[in-house]
């Protein structure tokens, strides 16, 4: 029994090394709660081949040997690919998608990953010829046996407790992780693999029977649970809140544009003015009046009763200077595949350069990176929601999507279009864009037959081709709608997608010969490739524009849905030219937010935001009447003070980085004084700790509950 049990209880430990320092390097593993597991696990298994007989006990040992090195080897290689554990919603719901998608991506990962698969396969062999040169024999358990092996593995799950209730009384953060928010990625990194699907098998057995295992999702979170801000609760306001856009030398604290502060377009209206009257409008909170008494009585658990007291007991934003600026104009809102802006280069990406570099300018914009990569970058974008756990954008094809922009272009009369230079399947695109609002279409069928979807499909010229022509997209389908006299298209792009070299990404070799003087590695070279094509497509859909007369009344918006972490560390440094490795610079990015209008004078944006904040800016720039408590994001413009949220809960606002597991970074003024006074620090962290919580809380249980039906019947209706 000893032996067969220290030798599985090693091989487990074994893997979780390899595993952690192939993914991970040395640092930040918790290695007592794995060792408790094992020590379980490996008792679990020992006792299984002790109480068969025959073939079938041998079937099970072989088993218990090779099953974990597979694992851990799927495991390693999705880690490389995606910088994400694999869990099972990955499996069931994207597994068929990866396999005939993302089968060039999953061979250079193997290739990259094969010196450690070989550590991880060694160990068997050895332990298989040991075995044999000194003729070890699988035990047959009697009862005595059966008993001293239930203690191991009830001394290993005692031991596991223990680490947990030592972590929840510490208030480590490995506890939260693991228990209250559940970050696979933190899990993984810092307890390893099979704690990480220990949690995500409970999980998936509590969605199951409703909540009987434990270490499934927390009925309820430190912390007040109120709807109060953070930036509200600081005496004297927001940290930097005087100095939040700038413009041509020129500080306006949000209120208002550079230079002149004219409006871009043909209105003339100075910003802050009431468009009718001419006079200064004054501010009024962005919200629906709500009818809370029926809002809580529509709650049918602590989830719904939580988001009621939410949403009645947060404050509003409030409308500001740049409110409605854009009303009456054409949106075209894009997600551009693996974005960054180290793509930007005014020689090679002239209209990116122009883009960015024109019109708004923010200067402290982040694009997280969430478990899903660009699906859940993608719900972000459409809903300024955060992803809940993997597939959000799936799990909301059912739901009521209330509060998306097509909603509230379809008030004023105007249809939503929206397309994807890959297949329409993808993803199940071809079921949540449409419950998004968009009439929604595909280079390609994908799964699905042509007879019933084949309307659906845009012409391309080379519609296989991977990553396919992002120009070949906007020349397919700018004629379905630059005719109309007002229009909000959505493109989800393709042609950045990685990998990023010049054999098997078909943009990188198309531009390959505009960047071969470059003095870059190929993986920097093909990224910027790619990148040129989505340049072009972006050329292309400004000049017909122009030649339509529609570009001085059409608003360019364009986000990430990911750093492109198809390049490693190193890679991309070289891309930037310059280190990532102070707080959250890996994740800084461009959002552009661009009118032909303000070309002349742009307006640089100091404020720290994300992609989460998109929805909420763009609505209020539009002028439409929403309610700035249906998102986790804010709009940009507004006095509240900047946040951004990432995948560990790690943040960033207008005066601190805060990195996970970490010293806080603190931001310094212009004369080099830390924003917040030193005695304030630490009420500062807690009250954004906690404000990351209710939104990332907040998010879920829309999602969950599909609350914006709730939401929906609680509006009171004008008469």
């Amino acid at each position: 029994m000893l032996v067969l049990w220290s030798s599985l209880v090693g091989l487990i430990l074994y893997l979780e090394l390899v595993y952690h320092f192939s993914g991970f390097g040395w640092s930040g593993f918790q290695f007592f709660y794995v060792l408790a597991l094992a020590v379980a696990w490996a008792g679990a298994e020992t006792l299984l081949i002790g109480v068969l007989r025959g073939r079938v006990k041998k079937i099970c040992f072989q088993f218990t040997l090779w099953v974990p090195v597979v694992w851990t080897g799927a495991q390693l290689v999705y880690l490389r690919i995606f910088r994400q554990p694999m869990l099972w919603e990955a499996i069931f719901r994207g597994g068929g998608d990866a396999l005939t998608n993302y089968w060039r991506e999953a061979l250079d990962g193997i290739v990259g990953s094969l010196p450690f698969l070989a550590l991880l396969i060694l160990p068997v062999p050895v332990y298989l010829l040991v075995m044999h040169k000194l003729k070890w024999k699988l035990p047959n358990f009697a009862m005595l046996q059966v008993m001293r092996t239930a203690v191991v593995i009830t001394a290993g799950i005692a031991g596991a407790v223990v680490v947990l209730e030592v972590g929840r009384s510490l208030q480590a953060e490995y506890y939260e992780d693991y228990t209250e928010f559940y970050d696979p990625m933190s899990v993984a990194g810092t307890m390893g693999v099979l704690p990480t699907f220990q949690r995500d098998t409970l999980g998936h057995l509590q969605d199951m029977v409703g909540g009987l295992f434990a270490g499934g999702r927390s009925e309820s979170h430190s912390g007040s649970g109120t709807g109060t801000s953070a930036a509200s609760k600081r005496e004297g306001g927001t940290a930097g809140e005087n100095a939040v856009l700038t413009g041509e030398g020129t500080v306006s604290g949000g209120d208002g544009l550079s230079g002149e502060g004219s409006l871009p377009g043909e209105t003339g209206t100075q910003p802050g003015e009431d468009s009718d009257t001419g006079q200064e409008a004054q501010p009024h909170p962005q919200q629906f009046e709500l009818d809370y008494e029926l809002l809580h009585s529509l709650a049918d658990n602590k989830e719904q009763a939580w988001l009621a007291d939410y949403i009645q007991g947060l404050a509003p934003v409030e409308s500001n200077a740049y409110t409605g600026i854009f009303s009456g104009y054409n949106l075209i809102y894009l997600t551009a595949e693996g974005f960054s802006s180290y793509a930007i280069r005014e020689d090679l990406t002239p209209t990116l350069y122009r883009l960015a570099n024109t019109g708004f300018v923010f200067d402290n914009y982040y694009v997280p990176l969430w478990q899903t990569s660009t699906s859940d970058g993608e719900y972000i974008n459409c809903t300024g929601l955060i992803p809940d756990g993997q597939f959000s954008m799936r799990k909301s094809g059912d739901n009521n999507m209330a509060y998306t922009l097509p909603r509230f272009f379809a008030q004023e009369g105007v249809e939503s279009l929206a397309y994807h230079d890959n297949t329409l399947s993808y993803y199940d695109r071809h079921v949540t864009h449409p419950n998004l609002g968009y009439l929604f279409k595909g280079s390609s069928l994908g799964k699905l037959s042509g007879e019933e979807w084949e309307a659906k499909i845009f012409p391309m010229e080379h519609p296989d081709a991977w990553p396919a022509s992002d120009l070949e997209m906007m020349q397919g389908t700018i004629p379905e709608y630059i005719g109309r006299e007002r229009f909000h298209v959505y493109y989800m792009t393709v042609s950045g997608h990685m990998n990023y070299n010049f054999k098997g990404n078909a943009m990188s070799g198309k531009n390959r010969e505009a960047v071969s003087g470059l003095d870059m590695s190929e993986n920097a070279r093909a990224y910027i490739a790619c990148n040129m094509e989505l340049d072009k497509a972006l050329e292309y859909l400004l000049e017909e524009l122009e030649k339509a007369g529609q570009l001085e009344k059409t608003v360019i918006c364009l986000s990430a849905d990911h750093y492109p972490y198809g390049m490693t560390q190193d890679q991309y440094e070289e891309l930037a030219g310059k280190s990532l490795s102070e707080g959250k610079d890996l994740y800084r990015n461009t959002l552009i937010l661009w009118n032909a209008g303000m070309e002349a004078e742009p307006v640089h944006v100091e404020k720290v935001c994300g992609s989460m904040d998109i929805i909420p800016t763009l609505l209020n720039l539009f002028g439409f009447d929403y309610d700035s408590r249906m998102y986790a994001g804010r709009d940009i413009f507004s006095q509240e003070e900047g946040l951004v949220i990432f995948n560990d809960r790690s943040f960033v606002t207008d005066a601190c980085i805060n990195p996970k597991g970490k010293p806080a970074i603190w931001l310094k003024d212009e004369d080099g004084v830390d924003l917040v006074p030193d005695e304030e620090k630490e009420d500062y962290l807690a009250a954004w700790k906690q404000e990351v919580k209710n939104r990332y809380q907040f998010s879920a249980y829309i999602l969950r509950e599909d609350y914006y039906s709730d939401v929906q019947q609680a509006v009171i209706q004008e008469p």
